[in-house]
């Protein structure tokens, strides 16, 4: 008998890992909007795919494109875009 309780895991590729990307620059905005949700937060491997090595690096990166104040921290409920990398 099948068990309904339990999920099919959908397994997703690593885009990085198929681009065969060594270094993730934190000033490349257009290639981290990737693993951004649209409030700005980091979105989890289980959604995105990336592998774990890749996952940290991204981390990395977007911490410090926040720091150097090229995405920013936080979005307040008003203002949340539908296309957050439009205007830069």
């Amino acid at each position: 008998m099948r068990n309904f309780f339990t999920k099919k895991v959908r397994w997703v590729n690593c885009k990085f890992a198929e681009a065969k990307i060594d270094f993730i620059d934190y000033k490349d905005t257009s290639l981290l909007k990737y693993c951004l949700s649209e409030r700005f937060k980091i979105m989890p491997r289980r959604l995105t795919g990336t592998s774990k090595r890749y996952q940290e690096m991204v981390e990395k990166a977007i911490k410090r494109a926040r720091h150097a104040a090229l995405i920013p921290y936080i979005v307040d409920r008003k203002d949340v875009a539908s296309n957050p990398f439009e205007g830069l």
